[in-house]
């Protein structure tokens, strides 16, 4: 018979639409993000939860001055097979590949009409989630993201059209880090922080469906609770 806690995670995950999109191009699914959002704002969709791992990318946020912190030029980037992308989320470059995992959670925010607030309900999920393998995650004053000590183990990024939220986060899960060597992630040089994985904090490779399940119940706790 299943427990107790079993029971209430169940009923709290189907009370939500969260949806794995698999692995994805960025470009490809930066438009299904935008048409997600479009149908929300309609009324069309629920407050939904995406999950998928994209191919490899650095992505380039919105923060003026960040071009200078992509490293590699176009022929190292060609022979690590990563792409370059513009994007409209908040934040500067970070890369994006096989191995981490990417949440978009697509969400009105029209009750408190709050980027601060939501932003920091992105960290605590993270924060809560990863406690739960026993990674003392935390916040950095004046740094954006999620950290173990000075190392970097999730970057976040969000933007909102008409209070409906999108983009999100991106955890290292069980991802090489090597391509970060191509980029200052996020605008922090090596001397006031590193990259981690959870993989490299463990010493073993994690279960992507059990990171997702864990960071979902969190989520919608989370997001229930404040939103």
């Amino acid at each position: 018979m299943p427990s107790h806690a079993a029971i209430k995670t169940a009923r709290l995950l189907t009370c939500f639409s969260t949806v794995d999109w698999g692995f994805t191009d960025y470009k490809e699914a930066f438009k299904r993000q935008l048409q997600w959002v479009h149908e929300r704002r309609l009324g069309q969709r629920a407050d939904a939860l995406i999950f998928t791992e994209h191919y490899p990318v650095y992505t380039i946020g919105a923060r003026k001055g960040t071009d200078p912190h992509l490293i590699w030029d176009d022929q190292q980037l060609r022979r690590q097979g990563i792409a370059v992308v513009h994007t409209n989320r908040g934040g500067a470059i970070t890369y994006h590949g096989p191995g981490q995992l990417v949440g978009y959670p697509i969400v009105s925010l029209l009750k408190s009409k709050d980027l601060h607030a939501y932003l920091r309900l992105l960290e605590s999920v993270l924060i809560a989630a990863l406690q739960t393998f026993q990674l003392k995650a935390q916040r950095r004053q004046g740094k954006t993201g999620i950290w173990i000590e000075n190392r970097k183990i999730a970057a976040i990024g969000i933007a909102a059209r008409a209070w409906i939220a999108y983009h999100g986060f991106a955890l290292n899960v069980n991802n090489a880090l090597t391509a970060f060597q191509g980029i200052i992630p996020c605008g922090i040089p090596m001397d006031q922080g590193t990259i981690t994985s959870m993989k490299t904090e463990l010493g073993t490779t994690l279960e992507m469906a059990d990171v997702k399940q864990r960071i979902a119940v969190a989520f919608w706790r989370l997001f229930s609770k404040t939103f």
